[in-house]
This record gives structure tokens, C-alpha cells and sequence, in this order.
């Protein structure tokens, strides 16, 4: 959880000097490290660990979660504005989830050059290597190396404090940037420069967001205590550390976080620091799995595969397409940039923006949801806002230098995601335009009865009163019913999971007809076999592996009616092709479903 904050000492600070827009002098270092000192208390102590962690869903964190505690998909009080912002912050994450492995991992193998400048000419392939090892390995799951996990960053944050004890005893008198004047000062008189370097100061905060997406895994109160306990002091003491060493002028702003090491240890330094970026971006790329598992179970998202990789760890899932995607973009930016430090330029506007849109539903989350005042909740917003605003107006600057890569990608990934959700509502009514309500459809069956043929069939729908589509297809084309049937709905709450008895609902429509709710979290993958076994408790006895699931697959025809752009209805009737069948991700044996293909156009 604290990899993606825990290594950025590695290269923010070294950025906030890097070039020619800020020369290392006395109150230059003082200002930065005050600016450090107090982003890192109001950003990630207050905001995130007081206030945000808050509002979790179920124990769940992350935009999603967030944005399903308010629910502004709801008919009776829908808000697409409020929706379309939280699923956009989503969004911005997966353009983090590719450039925090990139800038993690070469920060740390560019470690190498410090101690041997012939070594600098292999940063790349050694990069390339390392992360192709990471993803290769996502599908194996996190578990069996998870132990190690913990142990490493232990001895990562005990490093960073040793060597930030170190640089400061050589020059205590850094400790004044403790105070916010110098941060302050450096502010009203730096100019633009100064405030230019905003975007790099915000390096120090961006896996803030990381806590509270993690924060299912192990709850607040155990992210609440490690931090001030552990990875707050550590990170400060490594930050004050290389200020020291700059006042002194022992260390260039080419590489101070590896300069802090004694000749005799950069290399082990090195190797130290590359596991924890290895870790660091395994977390963020888990984060982006379990993104996109609440995503599809929330509706803005096509089905994709979705592996579990752990029988005890829930929140441990693999995505193929994910992983893949990830992998190959990740790669470009190493080969196209070359170096930490031209990727620090696309690094930080995704989460900047995403932590303005954390604050914006947060507020929300307070009055709805916490009952709180909604003067206290607006004047709280606005001095996070304060803080927030700032520093993604600095990383706009980095546009040009990179930072339309992870708007692009977030731009694409909200096409994607909104065009999946408004598709699906097009959709809905023109796949019911040809059905019956199904107390019609009971009545005329008990009038002229079609033949019926022994076994359970279990009728895949998207629920509400009508009858559907595929049931009527059946009967239509094969003229046969199956002698009991089951009109089973899938339901995602918005909570992260659900116990067994809150599972399963059963109403009996008559002696041969049943409906049929199951319900799961939007962190749970639906199993349906599983959850037909939980019927008995209900009086309905079915034995999942001698039903027949009566599946429909729609064929979608794009087409100018009204509805969505005509490049949209393309986009969806792509994804709709190429996701996951339903089969598949309702873990339903193929051998007994029976599939019926409708035409439709949209």
C-alpha cells in the first residue's frame, strides 16, 4: 500500500531541482522542503487519513466505491454530472496505473549510474526486463510472495530514516524548513519558477490516492497507524536528509537520494530501491485489476476475464486484457523516454485531478451520507480545494512535456466506460420492445400450453416484469418449455460484498415458474451454479449441474437512431463482440447452456 508514496524519495525531491528552473540555493531547498513537509500533513495526514478514509463502502475505498455510496445512477434521483466526474477519476488512474511502474522502476535502476557511469547506457534494458518480469508474473497472483512484501518495505522505510539521519546531522540547521514560513515565503517570492515547481513537489503526495483505493485490503485504522508511525517519519527524515546535503553542497541535483548512500552502499541501495518499486508498482497495477472488477460490476465496463489469484485474499484478482494493456504501454514510455526524469513530466496531472475529484465527492459523501452540515462540509472542500487547485494547475504545465499522455488514456478509458453504460440503457427498452409483461406470458401458456420436455431451465435476465426475450424465442422457434423454470437476475448492491443469507431472493410465480434475484458486491465475481445451491433454503431445490441456462447473445447492428453519436454505436457494438460471454463470467458450464442469438439494432 505505501510503495507508490514510500519511493518517492527516490526522485521527487531530486526533480523539484532538476534543469535549470530552480538553483539549489539555501532558500530555495528551505522552501521546497517546507512545501514537502506541509503537503505531506495537509494532503495525505489530514485530508486522506482524517477525513477521507472515512467513507468507505463496506470497508472498500477508491473513487468507485466512493461515487457508489452516493449512487447518481438511481432513477429517482439520477446526476450524470456527479457520475460522469467520478467515473472520469477512475478513469485517471489507469493512466497512473502505466506511468507509476515506468517512473518507479527507472528511477531506481538509474541508481546504477551513480555508481558506475559506465552502467547508464543499460538503464533501459534492465528497465524493460524487470517489467516484464512484474507482468509476467501478475498471473500467478501476489500471494506467494506477499509475505515478503511487508519485510522489504520494513527495510526500506529503516534505510530511508538511516540515511536521512545521516544527511541531517551533518546539518541540523534544515530542520527549520519544519516551518511553514519558509514555504510561504518561497511562494510570494519565487515567481513562476516557484510556482512551476508545484508540479514537482506534488511527486511527494501522489500515492496518496493509493492508500484509500488499498484501504479494503487491511482497514483505515491500520493505514492511519503505519503512517504516523512508521512511513511519515521516514519519508521526512529522508526528505530533510537530502536538503541537508544540498545546504552543504555535498550532493548535486543530479541524483541526492543515491548520494545520501556511502560510497560502499549504492548498489545495494539500488537493488533495496528497485524491489521496492517492484512492489510499489505491483500495487498499483493489483489497484488497476480491482478497478476494473468494480467497474463491470457497477455497469461501466464491458465483461472481461477476471482470474482470482488467491483463495484467502479476496481483493488479489488477475485481468489478462489489463495486465496486457498495461504491459505494453508501460514499455513504450520507458523506450520513448528514456529516463525518470523526462517521465516526471507526465507523471502527477492523472492524480492531481483524480484527488480534486476525491474532494468534490467527498463533500457530497459528508451531508448525504454522514449528515453532516452543509456549511461545515462546503467550508472543509474549499480549504482542501485550496491545496488541491493549486497543484494540478502546476502539473497542467507538464502538458506539453508529457502530461497529455495519462489524459489521453483517461479520455479514452471514459469514452469507453460511458459509451458501455449509455449503450446498455439504449439498449434495455429496444431488447423488450417485442416481449410481454410476464403475468401475460403465464396466462398464455396456461391457455394454450406448449410441450413441455423434463428439466430446469434456468432463463438469464436483465429483470423487471417483462418476459424475456430468449424464453419467448424458445417457444417461438422450438416450440418446447422446460417443465420448471427459473427467471434468474443478476444484482451488483452498492456495498463491496454481501454474506450468504443476503445472497439469494426467490418469489414463486406459480407451482412451475420462479424469479430469481442474486446479489453481489462490486468487488465479488458472480458465480451462478453456487448461488442456485443457496435456493434450498428457500424451498427451491436445483441441482445447478442438471439445469440447462437459457442464454441470449445479442448481434448489434449500428444505426442512425437516435440515441448515441453513430461512432458510438460502433464502439458499442464492438465491445459488446468482443466481451466476455456471459457464460464465462457467471462461471456457468458450457455444457449446459443453451445459447439463442438476436439481432438488434442500436
Amino acid at each position: 500500500m505505501f510503495g507508490d508514496i514510500g519511493t518517492s524519495p527516490i526522485y521527487a525531491f531530486r526533480e523539484c531541482f532538476a534543469g535549470e528552473r530552480l538553483p539549489p540555493s539555501p532558500e530555495n531547498v528551505l522552501g521546497v522542503l517546507s512545501l514537502v513537509t506541509w503537503s505531506l500533513l495537509i494532503v495525505v495526514s489530514l485530508k486522506y487519513l482524517a477525513y477521507v478514509l472515512r467513507a468507505d463502502n463496506g470497508g472498500e475505498g477508491g473513487v468507485l466505491a466512493l461515487l457508489a455510496l452516493l449512487d447518481p445512477w438511481s432513477q429517482s434521483h439520477r446526476r450524470p454530472v456527479l457520475a460522469a466526474l467520478g467515473v472520469f477519476g477512475a478513469a485517471l488512474l489507469y493512466g497512473d496505473g502505466i506511468l507509476t511502474p515506468a517512473i518507479s522502476v527507472l528511477s531506481a535502476v538509474e541508481g546504477l549510474g551513480v555508481a558506475t557511469p559506465a552502467l547508464d547506457r543499460f538503464v533501459r534494458p534492465i528497465s524493460v526486463l524487470i517489467l516484464a518480469a512484474l507482468f509476467a508474473f501478475q498471473r500467478r497472483g501476489t500471494a506467494t510472495v506477499g509475505a515478503l512484501f511487508g519485510p522489504v518495505m520494513l527495510v526500506w522505510f529503516a534505510s530511508l530514516a538511516a540515511l536521512g539521519i545521516s544527511g541531517i546531522a551533518g546539518n541540523p540547521a534544515v530542520l527549520s524548513a519544519l516551518s511553514p514560513t519558509h514555504a510561504v515565503s518561497f511562494l510570494l517570492h519565487g515567481g513562476a519558477p516557484a510556482f512551476a515547481v508545484l508540479g514537482a513537489v506534488f511527486l511527494v503526495v501522489t500515492g496518496a490516492e493509493a492508500l484509500y483505493a488499498d484501504m479494503g485490503h487491511f482497514g483505515a485504522s491500520a493505514v492511519r497507524r503505519v503512517w504516523f508511525s512508521v512511513v511519515l517519519p521516514a519519508l521526512l527524515l529522508d526528505y530533510y536528509g537530502q536538503g541537508a546535503l544540498m545546504l552543504d553542497g555535498e550532493a548535486s541535483a543530479r541524483q541526492p537520494f543515491f548520494e545520501l548512500a556511502p560510497d560502499g552502499l549504492v548498489l545495494p541501495l539500488v537493488l533495496l530501491a528497485t524491489c521496492a518499486t517492484v512492489i510499489a508498482s505491483q500495487a498499483v497495477i493489483s489497484g488497476a485489476f480491482s478497478l476494473t472488477r468494480q467497474a463491470i460490476q457497477l455497469g461501466e465496463c464491458p465483461r472481461l476475464r477476471v482470474e482470482q489469484t488467491s483463495a484467502r485474499a479476496f481483493g488479489q484478482v488477475y485481468v489478462p486484457t489489463v495486465n496486457a494493456l498495461l504491459f505494453i504501454a508501460t514499455v513504450a514510455l520507458v523506450l520513448g523516454y528514456g529516463s525518470s526524469s523526462r517521465l516526471a513530466g507526465a507523471y502527477g496531472i492523472a492524480v492531481a485531478t483524480t484527488m480534486v475529484v476525491t474532494t468534490i465527492l467527498a463533500g457530497f459523501v459528508s451531508v448525504e451520507r454522514w449528515g453532516w452540515n452543509p456549511v461545515v462540509a462546503v467550508i472543509l472542500g474549499l480549504g482542501f480545494l485550496s491545496v488541491d487547485l493549486p497543484f494540478l494547475s502546476a502539473n497542467l504545465l507538464k502538458i506539453n512535456d508529457g502530461g497529455w499522455i495519462p489524459l489521453l488514456v483517461a479520455a479514452a478509458v471514459f469514452t469507453l466506460m460511458t459509451t458501455w453504460r449509455r449503450g446498455r440503457e439504449l439498449l434495455a427498452p429496444r431488447l423488450f420492445a417485442a416481449t410481454e409483461p410476464i403475468h401475460q406470458f403465464l396466462h398464455r401458456i396456461e391457455e394454450h400450453p406448449p410441450r413441455r420436455i423434463p428439466g430446469t431451465a434456468v432463463v438469464m435476465t436483465d429483470g423487471g416484469g417483462a418476459t424475456p426475450p430468449i424464453l419467448l424465442h424458445q417457444i417461438e422457434h422450438l416450440g418446447v418449455l422446460q417443465e420448471r423454470v427459473v427467471l434468474l437476475t443478476v444484482v451488483t448492491d452498492r456495498v463491496p460484498q454481501l454474506r450468504d443469507d443476503e445472497r439469494v431472493h426467490v418469489l414463486e410465480l406459480r407451482s412451475d415458474f420462479f424469479r430469481v434475484e442474486v446479489h453481489y458486491g462490486f468487488i465479488e465475481r458472480p458465480d451462478v451454479p453456487a448461488a442456485l445451491r443457496l435456493c434450498s433454503a428457500q424451498g427451491l431445490e436445483i441441482d445447478p449441474l442438471e439445469a440447462s441456462y437459457l442464454v441470449g447473445r445479442e448481434t448489434l447492428i449500428a444505426s442512425h437512431r437516435p440515441g448515441m453519436a453513430f461512432w458510438r454505436d460502433k464502439l458499442f457494438a464492438f465491445l459488446s463482440r468482443n466481451s466476455t460471454t456471459a457464460t464465462s463470467y457467471y462461471r456457468i458450464p458450457p455444457q449446459l447452456v443453451i445459447e439463442l442469438g438476436i439481432q438488434i439494432e442500436i
